[in-house]
């Protein structure tokens, strides 16, 4: 570890490993420093990702991919299951990775890249000039250190201390974090190549409980529900409890992972001097879904680019750095952001009756590549009422 970086970032999930990584390509000096001694560990993901987003950032390995899907079933609340079958989704579902070799893959790319990293190693604090981020105090071994950079970069994930630190607001409110549970769960009966769904508000409420198969007779089984909905007798592992005691009470959970996911809007401002925000820090989770290792991927590469070009004209303030904010927003994903949490804030308000009714009205959809958006605008073209509901939002997706 140097005292002086061009580019230090804090956090080597995947929005940190491909920071570091396009910084170092880029020709800068990089630095990622993580505070857990082992990349990818603990794990806080249901772990699957579209082909097509994997294939934009790298090649697939089968030594970080558990399973590969050719399917996808959604159970309404009364039971009807509506499914996606390898006929209608055929390559286009994705795959279940293990993140824990995943993410280590990354993070050895961007070492092969030039970056150095630091594990076991805890950014304390930031180092502030002006009000501009400078750099950070960083404990390892029993030492601490001054290192300082150009730019920083945080993706030190939900919890965003660093940011926090920096004078960003990070809140989020209560009832927009996904109270999160997953067992690995082996011994399961399972269609091993089809992710399952479960909605209702009796199973997740204002959230859903999936399925990811990571092989034969082996899943991350899981839950999120809203924060607000969340207490003692009805948390998370409550109803993750109840609904693998219905349906796999012969299977055996051999790992359990506790955890929490925004599904909040982005951060109003990504940026400040000398410092950019990437990743589950800066809030950019998919508010639909809870995916987030895409979202992550793509703003830690952005980050950095945006980082290259602006340390290279001498200028690193936030007015400089908006190119950053203002490029990801744009983007499809930052679209897709803004339009999915208007999908999600009319959803959770739907009793299941209405869930049932929408689920049962797309159970012979067609669409010729399965996506989350094409199934909803698959949804509102056959329920046409959903246009005065959603209005001006179902408007744009027709």
């Amino acid at each position: 570890m140097k005292s002086k970086y061009d580019v230090l970032v804090i956090g080597g999930g995947p929005a940190g490993a491909l920071a570091g990584k396009t910084a170092a390509e880029k020709g800068l000096s990089a630095l990622i420093v993580e505070k857990r001694p082992a990349i990818g560990a603990p794990v806080r993901c249901a772990e699957g990702l579209g082909k097509e987003a994997l294939h934009e950032f790298i090649d697939p390995d089968p030594r970080w991919i558990s399973a590969e899907m050719t399917g996808a079933t959604m159970v309404a609340p009364d039971g009807f299951c509506m499914k996606l079958g390898s006929q209608l989704a055929g390559s286009k579902v994705g795959y279940v990775l293990d993140r824990k070799i995943f993410d280590r893959e990354l993070v050895w790319k961007a070492a092969e890249a030039g970056a150095d990293i630091a594990v076991k190693s805890r950014a304390s604090s930031p180092l502030m000039e002006n009000g501009a981020v400078k750099g950070a105090r960083i404990e390892y071994g029993g030492k601490t250190a001054d290192v300082r950079a150009e730019v920083v970069i945080a993706a030190d994930g939900v919890e965003s201390k660093f940011s926090r630190w920096c004078g960003v607001d990070t809140t989020v409110p209560v009832r927009e974090i996904m109270s999160s549970v997953q067992y690995v769960m082996a011994d399961i009966d399972i269609d091993e190549h089809s992710t399952v769904f479960y909605l209702g508000n009796e199973v997740a409420p204002e959230g859903y409980l999936w399925v990811f198969p990571k092989g034969k007779r082996i899943a991350n089984v899981g839950i999120g529900i809203s924060g607000k909905k969340s207490g003692r007798g009805h948390r998370a592992k409550d109803y993750l409890d109840r609904f693998v005691k219905k349906n796999f009470p012969d299977g055996k959970t051999i790992e359990f992972i506790p955890g929490g996911v925004s599904v909040c809007r982005p951060l109003n401002c990504t940026v400040a001097d000398g410092l950019m925000i990437a990743g589950d820090a800066a809030r950019v989770v998919d508010p639909l879904t809870g995916g987030g290792i895409y979202n992550a991927m793509y703003t830690g590469r952005l980050a950095a680019e945006v980082a290259a070009v602006c340390i290279g004209k001498g200028d690193v303030s936030k007015k400089a750095l908006m190119t950053y904010d203002r490029n990801w927003r744009e983007s499809k994903m930052g679209k897709a952001i803004e339009r999915n949490y208007h999908i999600k804030e009319y959803l959770i308000k739907q009793p299941d009756s209405k869930l049932n009714e929408i689920i049962h009205s797309v159970s012979n959809i067609h669409m010729k590549e399965f996506t989350t958006m094409n199934l909803i605008k698959e949804i509102i073209r056959v329920n046409p009422k959903l246009v005065l509901e959603l209005g001006a939002l179902a408007a744009s997706l027709r």
